[in-house]
């Protein structure tokens, strides 16, 4: 009889228990309080945009224009620059080498142009001289020799050949006196000007590759462009620094004294925006931290939405008008790079 029984009253425990889970699972689910409360419009009329925080002078990212290995990075994070600053410095030995090479051979250039300029030398001068008087004794002797023969009574006394020897003598030494003078008067006029022409352009182009090689070195000390505080570093000494643009930047500097939110505004809003409207920017997290912000300037081309807020109704295949906005640090305790909620006022 007991089992007889016992199955139905099984069959009606399950289907109570079956009805109870419905029951309980049909109640509406208590939603979950925020973690922080989001942030409220202060105007009648608004336009709601993320922004990121950046420098006043954008976020700078540092590169090198020459590939080597880094010997020295003498900043730190956090650490406020003056412009020209070094940020660090990359190995440059084969550069002072070859500078020393240039060095050597500018020295040789100007040397040979001083030679060429201070000629003639005083001690070139006498040997020159005294080899014109000898050629001109030479002369009056060869000269004398010739009348001694004109004067004989009797052309016949000399025999032709020796009239001819005389002739030629004469002549020959003439032909010396002459080519004496000339180089006297070479050595006395000093150097050729198209040799100093030459010299001196020999030590402008030594001077341009010397000059060359100290900007090939000033280039492997990377300095600061603007005056602004290390916001990352990446490198370290020892590793390679690569040349060009890289994904992640070496070094990241920024003037974060007065920081600026880039706000991007939907297309679909953007006609609504009229520049200097006035506006909030909320720290997220915690809507009691706000600040008005100053207009700075719009950025007048509109590009692809690239900051992403995480939102399941966010749209991110839409274009965005960035505008940017200024406020002191002082006033909110926020980074550059941190993201912000903004509003701005639309006027009727």
């Amino acid at each position: 009889m007991i089992f007889k029984y016992a199955l139905p009253l099984l069959a009606c425990a399950g289907f109570a228990f079956a009805l109870w889970t419905m029951s309980m699972g049909a109640k509406p689910v208590a939603v979950a309080a925020p973690v922080a409360e989001p942030a409220e419009a202060p105007f009648q009329v608004t336009i709601a945009g993320a922004g990121i925080v950046e420098a006043r002078t954008q976020n700078i990212a540092i590169g090198s224009t020459v590939a080597g290995v880094v010997v020295e990075v003498p900043v730190q994070v956090g650490q406020k620059l003056k412009k020209g600053a070094v940020l660090f410095r990359v190995d440059d030995r084969d550069r002072k080498a070859e500078l020393a090479v240039r060095s050597a051979a500018l020295d040789t250039a100007r040397a040979e142009l001083a030679r060429l300029e201070s000629l003639p030398r005083a001690e070139d001068l006498p040997p020159l001289e005294a080899r014109v008087a000898a050629a001109e004794t030479d002369l009056a002797d060869a000269k004398r020799q010739l009348e001694l023969a004109e004067s004989l009574p009797d052309m016949r006394a000399v025999a032709v050949q020796e009239w001819d020897r005389r002739k030629f003598a004469v002549r020959a030494a003439d032909a010396r006196l002459a080519t004496a003078k000339a180089e006297l008067e070479k050595a006395r006029a000093g150097a050729w000007a198209p040799e100093k022409a030459i010299a001196s352009a020999n030590v402008a182009s030594a001077q341009a590759k010397f000059e060359a090689q100290v900007v090939e070195l000033e280039r492997l000390v990377v300095r600061a462009p603007v005056d602004a505080t290390v916001l990352q570093i990446n490198l370290r000494a020892g590793e390679f620094a690569p040349s060009g643009a890289t994904t992640q930047p070496l070094l990241l500097l920024g003037d974060v004294d007065v920081l600026h939110v880039r706000v991007d505004i939907d297309e679909n809003d953007a006609w609504r925006f009229r520049p200097g409207a006035k506006g909030v920017a909320y720290v997220r997290g915690n809507r009691e931290l706000k600040a008005d912000i100053e207009f700075v300037r719009v950025d007048p081309y509109v590009v692809p939405k690239r900051s992403l807020t995480g939102e399941s109704t966010e749209r991110v295949d839409t274009r965005v008008l960035q505008v940017l906005y200024r406020f002191d640090p002082a006033k909110l305790p926020v980074y550059a790079g941190q993201q912000m909620d903004v509003f701005l006022e639309v006027k009727p």
